[in-house]
């Protein structure tokens, strides 16, 4: 059983959906990580949940009063975890092979608004440039290459509406959004492939079976979807299937 801190009062006009609790299993190469945020903090425990060996306050200085502060979308790439934060920050954690010594490498600005989500590339895939995916309120999507300093290497505009769920697979990215569209994109070059008019509400989340490319899709409008992805050999294009 694993203890997250105490929440507290709720602030007011802030719902509790808000306040962007997530857990999340980050596989890392040399070690397995138990990752919970809630609006205080971020926490990391060793893989059986016995002992937390990081705890990293969130800082709400420059936070309006009214304004809720969160941490939302966790993802680990190589030996890096990142976790997104209310300011549009994703903060990039430096993990050793080996205890507590876990230190806060370097924070990505890359997007104005709060962040939704963040995604990686799996481990088999790891020789494509791009291996992380962060999303926002705005529907902006960044995309990263990984490393002792990251890299931005691609932002592709939002259109009105937030992306609530972003997946990275074979270099594609799909995501999903709040007027419930999915769309596909090439993680090269921002390309927009596919847009399905998948949902009659806003999508609440993505899932992929990298192994087999079949994506689910979940929304307000109570339906779950499944795409079948796929490539084109002849012309390279993504392509998307319906399933279920």
């Amino acid at each position: 059983m694993v203890a997250a801190d105490s929440e507290g009062p709720n602030d007011p006009g802030v719902r509790q959906a808000d306040l962007g609790r997530l857990v999340h299993w980050c596989v890392l190469p040399f070690r397995v990580l138990l990752v919970l945020t809630s609006h205080r903090g971020i926490q990391m425990y060793e893989s059986d949940g016995s002992v937390m060996v990081y705890w990293h306050a969130l800082d709400s200085g420059d936070a309006a009063p009214v304004q809720a502060v969160f941490a939302r979308g966790i993802a680990s790439s190589d030996h890096f975890i990142c976790v997104g934060t209310w300011s549009g920050r994703v903060l990039v954690f430096d993990i050793p092979a080996k205890g507590p010594n876990i230190v806060l490498s370097e924070e990505l600005s890359g997007h104005p608004t709060s962040v939704t989500d963040i995604a990686s590339k799996p481990a088999q895939e790891k020789d494509s440039m791009a291996d992380i995916v962060t999303a926002d309120d705005s529907g902006l999507l960044c995309i990263w290459r990984s490393g002792p300093e990251f890299k931005l290497l691609t932002r592709i505009p939002g259109f009105g509406a937030p992306c609530a769920s972003v997946h990275l697979w074979q270099g594609i990215i799909a995501a999903g959004y709040g007027n419930g569209q999915v769309r596909l994109y090439e993680a090269s070059t921002g390309t927009l492939h596919v847009q399905i008019d998948a949902h009659a509400r806003a999508i609440c989340a993505l899932d992929l079976a990298p192994e087999v490319g079949k994506l689910l899709s979940a929304a307000e409008d109570t339906f779950v979807h499944i795409w079948k992805l796929s490539r084109s050999p002849e012309s390279g294009c993504i392509e998307a299937a319906p399933l279920l």
